[in-house]
């Protein structure tokens, strides 16, 4: 049964024993082995094909060549036979193949999320772990073990502890449980391991800047930077590096400092000794290209467009989308960032704008990854006047959903009001996407392999494609890893850096 372990902040004189500190207690977890049961091994290989969708279609974007190149500018370290890049066809060091994969699965912000206290993409831990598998020639089975180690922790650290209430970004999770899930797949004892979630979360605090306002290419490289921390952690603690102690709980720590502060008291659920690692099953993925909380949203939309086809900027008088807290301030009007309403913001900006979603998906009845941020999409003078016409509103109940530790009514949608120049109104709402486990078309293989050939047609060799399938699915079979990544010709022609 899962145990909530008890966090606050302990003063110095307080020695709080590192079997007590959460840290440790997130090591013990890692330290275990526990074989992973057939929903998750199944889930597991469904995130897999899921993040090579995504890199797929993102290996001809500007910062995915620009950390591809890197990467490639680094020769195999001395210690394993190396790991491979999506897209390349030249090996590199293991913390190097994080971080060229890293930027490439969250680029397009297009995968798994999980969302309750904190927010995050658990899939995220997967380039770090395979990485580091694939340089030391680990096995599939030893492979699954570490992404659930990675997901588990994770998804367990994000139910428990806001980061972003303090603007602290959400990789701040990541780091810890990606040295973790490397802890598992390397089977280290509970104390190195213990060390590395401390390093990596000591290397990975940094504030939500990277999500305000105009957006950079730093969103997508700041996840990748998490995991090449966790690695770099990870190898610090094998060779018998410490780390600052306690890391959470101490009197200058995290959460002393950068989080809730002294008062500060949490409860994070781990699992107990023996029990299985679930949490993946918890998390889902996305249909659409865009930030976790407008996916139901677009749905929404493209629901309203096949019921009331004749809706137009014109006949729109204003559309009010009435949401949780979450939405309305990072993604919605009460941001009160003026990007959200510029025609000429960064692709990255128009993906944390809901009224910029909404407007486009109401008008196409579709989203695409492409054609829906193209920048002549969005100075569509139509599609700029509806626009204009949509904002949010935090309702309470919608907020109060959305942090519901409920899965049946944990909700990540809201309630649409329009009003029409004739007087009358249009009102609908949606609690979760279609695509969630709860919703319309829930996700299974099925459409995890759909979305890969999707995204994959017309970058890949058809051959590839079936080839990487192949190899996904047979996960825990694989003695060798190096096909979990996909090949091509994509030259990493980048202007002259350092490497």
């Amino acid at each position: 049964m899962t145990t909530l372990h008890p966090v606050r902040v302990y003063k110095s004189e307080e020695n709080l024993p590192r079997e007590n500190q959460l840290a440790w207690k997130i090591a013990a977890v890692a330290s275990e082995q526990i074989e992973a049961t057939d929903a998750v091994a199944d889930m597991v290989i469904n995130r897999i094909i899921d993040n090579a969708s995504v890199a797929t279609a993102s290996l001809t974007r500007a910062p995915v060549i620009a950390a591809r190149a890197q990467a490639e500018a680094h020769p195999v370290s001395r210690n394993g036979a190396g790991s491979t890049v999506f897209g390349s066809n030249l090996p590199t060091s293991p913390e190097w193949a994080a971080w060229a994969n890293g930027v490439a699965v969250r680029e397009l912000d297009y995968h798994d999320t999980f969302l309750a206290a904190e927010y995050s993409h658990p899939g995220d831990n997967i380039p770090p772990i395979l990485s580091v598998a694939q340089h030391l020639g680990c096995s599939g089975a030893e492979l699954l073990k570490g992404i659930v180690t990675g997901y588990e922790i994770q998804v367990d650290l994000v139910k428990a502890i806001s980061l972003h209430k303090h603007k602290i970004d959400h990789v701040a999770h990541l780091g810890p449980s990606a040295a973790a899930g490397i802890g598992t797949l390397l089977g280290l004892p509970t104390e190195t391991i213990f060390q590395a979630v401390g390093q990596a979360l000591h290397t990975t605090t940094a504030t939500r800047q990277s999500r305000k306002g105009e957006i950079s290419t730093w969103k997508a490289h700041a996840p990748a930077f998490a995991g090449k921390m966790a690695v770099e952690a990870v190898d610090r603690a094998m060779r018998g590096q410490t780390s600052p102690t306690p890391i959470y709980e101490g009197e200058d720590g995290v959460i002393a400092w950068l989080l809730d502060g002294a008062d500060a008291a949490y409860e994070v659920p781990l699992p107990a000794r023996g029990e299985a690692r679930l949490a993946i099953l918890d998390t889902y993925t996305k249909e659409h290209s865009a930030e976790y909380q407008a996916q139901a949203w677009i749905d929404l939309a493209r629901r309203l467009k096949r019921e009331h086809p004749a809706l137009t900027a014109e006949s729109i008088v204003s559309a009010v989308l009435h949401t949780s807290h979450h939405t309305h301030y990072v993604i919605g009007s009460g941001a009160n960032d003026p990007q959200k309403y510029d025609p000429s913001a960064s692709r990255e900006t128009l993906d944390h704008s809901i009224p910029y979603i909404f407007t486009v998906a109401l008008q196409d009845g579709e989203w695409h990854h492409e054609r829906s941020y193209a920048p002549e999409r969005a100075n569509r003078p139509d599609t700029i006047a509806l626009w204009n016409k949509v904002t949010t509103i935090e309702d309470k109940e919608w907020t109060r959903r959305y942090h519901s530790n409920d899965i049946t009514e944990k909700a990540f949608g809201g309630r649409v009001e329009i009003e029409l120049a004739d007087g009358s109104r249009i009102v609908d709402e949606i609690a979760v996407a279609d695509a969630h486990p709860l919703g319309a078309r829930p996700f299974a293989r099925e459409q995890y392999i759909h979305k890969f050939r999707s995204l994959a047609d017309g970058v890949l060799e058809a051959g590839e494609i079936e080839r990487f399938l192949d190899t996904a699915q047979n996960l825990q079979n694989l003695t060798d890893l190096t096909g979990l990544t996909v090949n091509g010709d994509f030259p990493a022609v980048t202007p002259k850096g350092i490497f």
